[in-house]
């Protein structure tokens, strides 16, 4: 009865929630190497000369509790600014239970789809709902689990566009109104693979013989232009066109489906995952379904057991580097599987209904701002989302 009371008692220890070895394990461990010790073995493998002289092991340790208390009211003296830098980053509300049950839950805790789908279930029915969300958001047929972020999401457009285009030209067209921090990633991997890129405003697309094109849905300065003539102007000489675009706006906007785009990108930040500093977060790939087999990144598919029960499991692999080595699609075959699990969820959270209301709500918002703005003799831009761009 004594060691059971002592068991429950311990259980505010961190080390007694340690998943690492204990004392009898490590003893065995160091008796097979030779060490008498924990400090013999940091003396005979950590160099003098970046070890710690000062460390200072006064402090006594304290429980879980209190330590995550102390941490909180440590970064409680952070001064938190309102950010109107936009660019691709938005603040949002995290819903409560997703905060509690999925962001705070170790279990959950994974940036790769399953590799045992089998017992995996109910994260693969995670990222097919966040597969679905994108389908239905930008009007494609087709949705990876998601992809690194949404610089790196246009680099596999455009390497997408050139493996699935049998036009000989070499030259990529890039919009001037795309986020700059994915013009700096496309550049960086056009360079490496060779590729020639041309960037300019998005109307003077027909100017140039290209396999591809990228324009932004809304632009960086917030403006929203139907770029259903821009695409038409692309397939009428056989390049491809992406688009990347705001996930939210997508609500309230004509799909890129609609305006007749073949690839779509973009990041699902803003669907319940914090800014992070930049990241992370989950961006997504959506195209149509001819170009499935050479789509990057993992795809979750419904498929039936050995029972004949409804499974889900990893489809189309053989796209994949861990099958084809070099002749991978890609090398991204992984994913941002927590954020777009959150990103899923927040979806199921509100609703249709729910996420029509944040979008209407953003909306509306910012154009009473550009109303207020206009009335004081700013100029901003008249079609707008959420993003305005004042001139001073």
């Amino acid at each position: 009865m004594t060691s059971c009371i002592r068991d429950l008692l311990g259980n505010d220890e961190f080390i007694a929630r340690h998943i690492g070895p204990d004392e009898v394990e490590q003893e065995s461990m160091l008796n097979t190497i030779g060490m008498d010790s924990l400090e013999h073995l940091i003396e005979k493998t950590i160099p003098q000369a970046i070890r710690l002289s000062n460390l200072d092991m006064s402090q006594q340790p304290v429980s879980e509790a209190n330590a995550l208390n102390e941490l909180k009211a440590i970064a409680s003296k952070n001064t938190v600014a309102r950010s109107f830098i936009g660019m691709g980053y938005h603040d949002t509300l995290v819903p409560a239970p997703i905060l509690r049950n999925l962001l705070e839950n170790p279990g959950w805790y994974t940036a790769y789809t399953p590799y045992q789908p089998e017992i995996s279930q109910g994260r693969l029915e995670a990222l097919l709902n966040f597969q679905q969300m994108i389908i239905d958001l930008t009007g494609m047929e087709i949705s990876n689990a998601s992809l690194l972020d949404e610089a790196t999401a246009a680099a596999e457009a455009m390497t997408l566009m050139l493996r699935s285009n049998r036009k000989k030209s070499n030259l990529l067209f890039l919009a001037d109104n795309l986020l700059p921090q994915t013009i700096d990633v496309i550049k960086t991997r056009a360079d490496l693979l060779e590729i020639d890129f041309v960037i300019d405003a998005a109307e003077n697309v027909s100017n140039y013989d290209i396999f591809g094109a990228i324009f932004q849905y809304p632009g960086k300065d917030g403006e929203v232009t139907d770029i259903s003539t821009l695409i038409k102007a692309c397939h009428e000489q056989k390049a491809l066109v992406s688009v990347a675009v705001d996930l939210l706006s997508l609500v309230l906007l004509k799909s890129p489906g609609e305006l007749g785009a073949d690839i779509v990108i973009g990041c699902a930040q803003r669907f319940g995952v914090p800014m992070g500093f930049g990241g992370p977060h989950a961006a997504y790939l959506a195209t149509k379904d001819k170009f499935k087999r050479s789509m990057p990144g993992r795809v979750i598919g419904v498929s039936i057991d050995s029972h004949g029960n409804k499974a889900l499991r990893m489809a189309m692999q053989t796209r994949e580097q861990h099958i084809r080595r070099e002749k991978a699609t890609s090398n991204i075959c992984t994913a941002q599987a927590l954020l777009a699990m959150m990103a899923s969820f927040y979806a199921v959270y509100h609703g249709p209904v729910g996420l029509r209301q944040i979008a209407t709500r953003v909306a509306s918002l910012t154009h009473t701002f550009a109303q207020a703005l206009k009335q004081n003799g700013f100029k901003t831009n008249d079609s707008h989302f959420d993003t305005l761009v004042v001139e001073t």
